[in-house]
């Protein structure tokens, strides 16, 4: 692996270094802005965890892989630099900061994802999802680290109980059904029969 793009601790790289370095297998992105920012555009495959959210910060970040590259960056650079240095201090061998965030990303003509005006699931379409037969709400999204740890975990139990719907509810977007559900926490997981529910969990769990 080149070394010039799997950086060593310590290291602050410019946009074009940092876009081949996150390319590559094994490396974890990791936006530590606030979800508005992120939801406003954000890099490939970025993971989300609020720099200024101590203890948000601190839950997503243990379920990130120590022994792999993390490559993180904020709007401007400053919370990535005080994020990179936590983790280093927590563990984490290989941190890599993008130097002057996402302006310099965007400012050498490079492209974000996200950003675009999605539609809400609507709480009318919600109830008619789960008005029949036994469905699993997965309230979760694609940039929050215990939601991935628990991908294949929901993968399974699908398998072992294949009469049961999944119905995934994105953190990012539907609001007015995770308020109505009042879910507080990602991911939480709820199992409706028939309409009505029946259990719920919430975390990195077991689901059975």
């Amino acid at each position: 692996m080149s070394t010039a793009v799997y950086a060593q601790n310590n290291n602050v790289v410019k946009p074009d270094v940092f876009q081949t370095g996150i390319k590559q297998s094994g490396v974890q992105v990791f936006d530590v802005r606030t979800l508005a920012e992120y939801s406003s555009g954000h890099l490939p495959h970025a993971l989300q965890a609020d720099f200024t959210h101590d203890e948000e910060f601190n839950e997503r970040i243990k379920y990130l892989n120590k022994e792999q590259p993390v490559y993180v960056y904020c709007l401007s650079g400053g919370r990535s630099a005080a994020a990179a240095k936590r983790m280093r201090e927590d563990g984490f061998k290989n941190v890599v900061e993008l130097e002057g965030g996402l302006n310099a990303w965007k400012q050498a003509g490079l492209e974000v994802e996200g950003g675009a005006n999605t539609p809400q699931l609507t709480l009318i379409d919600f109830t008619g999802k789960i008005a029949d037969g036994d469905v699993l709400i997965d309230v979760g999204a694609d940039w929050c680290p215990p939601c991935k740890k628990m991908e294949p975990v929901v993968a399974a139990f699908l398998k072992a109980n294949p009469t049961v719907k999944l119905l995934k509810v994105d953190a990012s977007k539907d609001t007015n059904v995770i308020k109505t559900l009042g879910a507080t926490a990602l991911p939480t997981f709820i199992l409706y029969k028939e309409g009505k529910e029946v259990w719920r969990k919430t975390g990195v769990v077991e689901l059975n």
